[in-house]
């Protein structure tokens, strides 16, 4: 974080400082920020939020012993630290993340890039920092950082040398992309897609795409929105952003797309493709051959994503194809590759919605020989409200289709996949349920063979990505 006295702290939040025996409001902090107490490192400010199970006012004494040289609260608690005392400390997270993020910007050359979208926004984050990194620092999201809490906590680690800020903007409701984009008006904004996640609480797919639009209102003057020029809901923002004096850039599959791959190949070492980008300057196209090592043709689209944001930016695009072969995982738990040769799992299980479950069962069958055998474990999706029921029988129904060997659904929530797997004549051992995942693993550990390709899916709160764990390292 940049630095602040404590009286400029004190100030930039409205608040009630109190200062502990010895301390001055010309103490100079600059440590990191966090809600965490367990996180917070010598110098740090320490962030009391009230949670729902348990209260961060009861910690400031744990974050004191690593070193919080200050405590952002709604209360005051008996303690020895200077205490900064607000309202609401989840606004004046934010409050400050918006000061952090404005003061370096004015100061200097800090381009700001948002992401949203109902999948990829993790990867693409991960593909862009790649990219920027080597362009100079550069700041994103440590794993889904997306939230109330997590896009200030990212903000927050702005530094005065900091030159690029990705920020990943998740929602349940509308308003909240408004809010966080907000905090720090985007240079560029990149929507990835308007799809079925997290349906059941806003309300529908027409509000998804309203809530998602957020990003493009939030986006300065001047600025950049990237658009997927595939997906219909997403390319109907470009009014948005011609409202806005934004302009757009398009990346897609198809032949109008600024940014596009043709020649797309699927194998179990990655993705290759060919990727044509029209330089934002002129009407000059260049091309470059790309070997995506991540697993998943639905990665090629958050590739492209990304490298429209950085060619923005400036960045070449052989810089751009040079750097994204380097990446070999996405993320934790999503499309990682575990086991062995013999038996490989995929465990692609932090994250599910009806287009990610879709793709990533496509992947399966893609990547999988014909001396090989596919096995889906499937488990819920969650945060689909009313949809609940038609979206996880279309998932059974896709499985079928896609001629998936084994189709093995786990936990009461996701049994509609196994009865619509069954209906679609998947009854001879093809399909099979468990009530849970340890009963899963027994099952796989007497069935599984070598040659078998395992994918491991469904939303974070069915708790398999750790039943894929386990079996990755059964196979290792």
């Amino acid at each position: 974080m940049i630095s602040l006295t404590l009286a400029q702290l004190a100030h930039v939040l409205d608040a009630e400082l109190h200062l502990a025996a010895g301390a001055t409001a010309d103490d100079v902090v600059s440590g990191g920020v966090d809600t965490d107490s367990r996180l917070i490192e010598p110098g740090g400010i320490f962030v009391a939020k009230p949670g729902e199970v348990t209260d961060g006012h009861l910690f400031v004494d744990a974050a004191v012993a690593n070193g919080a040289a200050v405590a952002i609260v709604e209360r005051v608690v008996a303690g020895t630290v200077t205490q900064v005392v607000v309202a609401d400390a989840i606004a004046a997270l934010a409050d400050l993340a918006r000061h952090v993020v404005a003061t370096v910007r004015d100061a200097g050359d800090l381009r700001v890039v948002g992401i949203t979208g109902s999948n990829g926004k993790t990867t693409t984050k991960n593909m862009l920092a790649r990219i920027l990194e080597d362009e100079g620092e550069t700041v994103a999201p440590r794993a889904s950082f997306n939230n109330e809490v997590g896009a200030p906590l990212t903000m927050l680690r702005v530094a005065e040398s900091t030159r690029f800020l990705i920020n990943e903007f998740g929602a349940s409701g509308a308003g909240e992309i408004a809010h966080l984009a907000g905090l720090v008006e985007p240079d560029i904004g990149v929507v990835l897609m308007v799809g079925m996640a997290h349906a059941g609480g806003f309300g529908g797919i027409e509000a998804t795409f309203e809530a998602k639009s957020e990003l493009v209102r939030a986006i300065r003057p001047g600025g950049v929105a990237v658009l997927n020029a595939d997906d219909p809901r997403v390319a109907a923002m470009a009014p948005i952003a011609a409202e806005r004096g934004v302009s757009v850039r398009w990346f897609g599959r198809g032949a109008t797309a600024d940014v596009r791959a043709e020649h797309v190949e699927v194998t179990a070492d990655g993705t290759r493709c060919t990727v044509s980008v029209t330089d934002p300057g002129s009407a000059d196209g260049l091309t470059a051959s790309l070997h995506l090592r991540v697993l998943g043709e639905h990665h090629v689209m958050n590739a492209l994503a990304a490298i429209a944001a950085a060619t923005a930016l400036g960045v070449s695009l052989e810089d751009c194809v040079a750097r994204l072969q380097t990446v070999e995982l996405a993320e934790r738990w999503r499309m990682q590759p575990l086991g062995s040769d013999r038996v490989r799992i995929i465990n692609d299980a932090y994250n599910a919605s009806p287009d990610s479950m879709a793709a990533a069962l496509r992947t399966l069958a893609q990547i999988t020989g014909p001396e090989q055998r596919t096995v889906a474990v499937l488990g819920a999706m969650s945060e689909l409200g009313e949809y609940a029921d038609e979206e996880h029988d279309r998932v059974g129904l896709l499985a079928v289709r896609l001629g998936i060997q084994r189709i093995v659904v786990v936990g009461p929530a996701a049994r509609r996949m196994y009865l619509e797997a069954i209906a679609q004549g998947s009854w001879d051992a093809e399909a099979i349920f468990f009530a849970t995942a340890d009963e899963t693993y027994d099952y796989l550990m007497g069935e599984l063979r070598d040659g078998d390709r395992v994918l491991v899916k469904s939303s974070n709160s069915a708790g398999l990505r750790f039943l894929g764990d386990r079996l990755g390292e059964s196979f290792s």
